[in-house]
């Protein structure tokens, strides 16, 4: 099996539990209805936003919907989803994809989130990756106040076959990515990954905190090509938007990584984010290995999402936490 088409298997397994979840409620309200009304759009738009796909994202969709029935006279409801695949890839269009700039010395990503999204992980698979492609990242331990995630940031460093730069427990997080990026560019690295506290997006100090390790990144690195990356748990829900929108307040963002999609079955989050927080989702996680953290694409994400449930390959598995 090629690549590629090994990556759209596991997609397809990561987002089963969508698929058995609102896409197959958008296909039960699509055959109980033998025409096209506005009873069927309404039912359509209670499955969609009980999907997660969010109130701005539903009626873009749905009004989307409303406009081609009208223009083209629909006589069936099979031509329903069919258009609603299509609405939905013009919601995920614009932004860029999951590929990095690394043509600066050194490129600087930080990443940010609370507790449990599975951002160091992220990190440790993304490093890993570049590593893969002939890229030197560094990674920067800026969660200086667990020893534990270090720790783990550590263990990640070793297996891509990356340096890591950490102080001890309860330094500066600003020290930390500063002497990340002097080393990443002593050393002839290409990026400097930096991870950072999870931190509860109510609690202004450690936001204050994030936002200063931000502006010392731009200081260290003027010119560079810098990521301000935001990871999610997509098994939250509308509760993940309520916290991009406050980080995205405080250091702005330059997009999201939805991890844990296979945990849920209301796999809609990816539009909302799209559409209400106009941010693209760079990555997406489906499973434990290291490659089932991919960049996103959109047409790969709505194939497996509207694959039939029944040619769906057995597998999957959740996103490490």
């Amino acid at each position: 099996m090629a690549e590629g088409e090994g990556w759209l298997a596991r997609l397809r397994a990561g987002l089963a539990r969508s698929r058995q979840g609102f896409v197959a409620r958008l296909r039960a309200a699509v055959g109980l209805h033998r025409t096209v009304d506005e009873a069927l759009f309404d039912e359509l738009e209670e499955v969609l936003i009980t999907g997660d796909v969010g109130v701005e994202a539903t009626r873009r969709l749905v009004d989307g919907l409303r406009q081609r029935w009208r223009s083209q006279g629909w006589r069936s409801s099979e031509e329903v989803l069919a258009a609603l695949r299509q609405e939905m890839a013009e919601v995920l269009q614009g932004g860029p994809g999951g590929e990095l700039d690394l043509g600066g010395r050194p490129s600087v990503l930080l990443f940010a989130g609370v507790n449990g999204v599975g951002k160091t992980t992220t990190i440790g698979k993304l490093a890993r990756q570049l590593v893969e492609r002939g890229h030197r990242p560094i990674l920067a331990a800026a969660d200086t106040f667990r020893a534990a995630a270090a720790e783990q940031l550590a263990v990640w460093a070793e297996r891509a076959g990356c340096e890591l730069v950490r102080h001890g427990p309860g330094a500066d997080p600003a020290a930390v990515a500063f002497d990340a990026i002097q080393a990443a560019r002593a050393r002839g690295a290409d990026a400097v990954l930096v991870d950072t506290a999870g931190r509860l997006h109510t609690k202004n100090n450690l936001m204050e905190e994030l936002r200063k390790i931000d502006r010392v990144i731009a200081r260290a690195a003027p010119g560079e090509p810098r990521e301000r990356l935001l990871v999610l748990d997509a098994t939250t829900g509308q509760n993940a938007l309520q916290q991009a929108r406050l980080f995205r307040e405080a250091i702005g963002l330059t997009g999201v990584i939805l991890t844990k999609l296979d945990g849920t079955g209301r796999g809609g989050i990816v539009f909302a984010v799209r559409q209400q927080l106009g941010l693209p989702v760079r990555w997406i996680g489906v499973g434990e290995r290291i490659d089932d953290l991919r960049p996103f694409d959109p047409e790969s994400f709505l194939d497996a999402l509207f694959t039939p449930l029944e040619t769906t390959p057995a597998g999957g598995g959740e996103e490490a936490r």
